[in-house]
């Protein structure tokens, strides 16, 4: 009986320490409290950087332009610059980050939980 305990306990113990390094690389990617508003702000379709910046309130354009080139190395966007004067650049999400949809309507979910359990609304 003992020695199942201990198996159990060894199985949780690997399957736990399997999920870490994933979810540390997703953490990672979405890291901060800018990537995922980005991201929401792209799903309604390409935008180009001042349209991002006014609607992801609070961004700088210095953070903003850090964290669009860390999305586009992640391959969560593209970004495509059109031959104009002024250059035109737009930013694009990828299929790649269409994976996200369920990830981010689970944080929204939780997130209105948690709302409701702290503020009481």
């Amino acid at each position: 009986m003992e020695e199942q305990k201990i198996e159990h306990h060894n199985l949780q113990s690997a399957e736990c320490n399997a999920a870490l390094l994933p979810v540390r690389d997703a953490l990672e990617v979405l890291n901060g409290r800018w990537r995922l508003p980005i991201l929401i702000t792209l799903s309604s379709g390409p935008k180009r950087f001042k349209q991002i910046s006014k609607e992801v309130a609070g961004i700088t354009d210095k953070m903003l332009s850090k964290e669009l080139k860390a999305l586009e190395e992640n391959k969560l966007l593209t970004r495509k610059v059109y031959d104009t004067f002024p250059p035109m650049v737009e930013y694009t999400p990828t299929e790649h980050s269409k994976t996200l949809t369920n990830v981010i309507f689970a944080l929204k979910e939780w997130g209105d939980l948690h709302r409701k359990e702290i503020i009481g609304k």
